[in-house]
């Protein structure tokens, strides 16, 4: 079956974004370490790099590797309203009451029931996971659903913003599996439930 992978940023304060959802203030470090950390994690997960951006990272063209899914909240889809199809090289869904159903034709709105959607996709058998790109009130909404949790924290403290799950009380144990620490401070870990 399927997994759902939540593969997000966060800040060590566990933050996902600022309180107007800025997200530029997360540290890259130098160029030459900046280089080996995408680098890194762009070989492993090419399709979480915007279709904009996919030529000037070097993966323009490279096979979707673990998901050829994505699952995003409002926001999140959002953060560039000038690109209604930020992930054309994967199957898209945004979980939102207010966006139009016809907002693009490779992007399908689920109005609701996020979780209805998730098992269903996890029933489909492609070969590839699905990827829960953001933001933190659909990771809450989600959370019994999350199989892995791939997180990358920076070294900075934002003090406010959008939380990584915005939910319910519902302690959920995930177990790390591996972790790798980049010279910029930038720390990525994957967790498997428990």
């Amino acid at each position: 079956m399927r997994k759902l992978v939540y593969y997000i940023a966060v800040t060590l304060d566990g933050r996902i974004a600022g309180p107007g959802d800025e997200f530029d203030f997360f540290p890259a470090g130098d160029a030459e370490q900046t280089a080996a950390y995408m680098g890194f994690m762009n070989s492993l997960y090419p399709e979480t790099v915007p279709t904009a951006f996919r030529a000037m990272a070097g993966v323009e063209g490279a096979p979707n590797r673990r998901f050829d899914t994505v699952l995003m909240g409002r926001a999140t889809h959002q953060l560039d309203p000038s690109v209604p199809s930020p992930y054309a090289h994967l199957r898209q869904y945004v979980v939102s009451s207010t966006l139009k159903p016809d907002l693009d034709p490779a992007v399908t709105v689920v109005p609701g029931d996020p979780v209805g959607l998730v098992r269903d996709l996890k029933k489909e058998e492609t070969g590839k996971d699905i990827w829960l790109c953001g933001g933190g009130t659909l990771a809450g909404a989600l959370l019994e659903e999350i199989d892995e949790i791939v997180l990358k924290s920076y070294p900075v403290v934002a003090g406010a913003g959008i939380p990584m799950v915005d939910g319910r009380f519902d302690p959920t144990v995930f177990s790390v599996a591996e972790r790798t620490v980049f010279p910029n401070g930038v720390t990525a870990t994957r967790l498997v439930r428990s």
